[in-house]
C-alpha cells in the first residue's frame, strides 16, 4: 500500500465524494471531495471529536451557530457534541480530511 493515501477525486457542481482513508480501532481518516455547491450536511458525534483539515480550496465550515471561511491550509477542531458541517460556496472543489477519534464504540 502506498504511503499516500490521497486519491484523486473529481466531484461535479453538487456532488460529494467521500472515501475512508484509514481506519483503526483508534481513529477513521476520510476524504471529502465537496463540488461548487455541495455541502456536508451538520451532524454530530456524540463520542468523538472531528477534525477537518482543509487542504484544497475554500470551504465554508458550521460550528453551531457559528460560520468561518477557511482557505488551504487550514485545520478546524470540532469538540465532542458539537454540531459541525461545511459548504463550498465556490466555483472550485474543495477538498478535506475528517479524523474521527476515538471511534464510538
Amino acid at each position: 500500500m502506498p504511503l499516500d493515501r490521497l486519491p484523486d477525486v473529481d466531484p461535479d457542481a453538487g456532488e460529494v465524494i467521500d472515501e475512508e482513508l484509514a481506519v483503526s480501532d483508534d481513529v477513521l481518516v476520510k476524504v471529502f471531495a465537496l463540488g461548487p455547491g455541495a455541502e456536508l450536511d451538520p451532524h454530530v458525534h456524540d463520542d468523538a471529536s472531528n477534525v477537518f483539515h482543509v487542504l484544497d480550496g475554500t470551504v465554508t465550515v458550521v460550528q453551531d451557530d457559528t460560520e468561518a471561511t477557511i482557505t488551504a491550509p487550514g485545520v478546524v477542531f470540532n469538540e465532542r457534541s458539537q454540531s459541525h458541517g461545511a459548504r463550498n460556496e465556490t466555483d472550485d472543489v474543495v477538498i478535506l480530511t475528517a479524523s474521527l477519534c476515538p471511534l464510538p464504540g
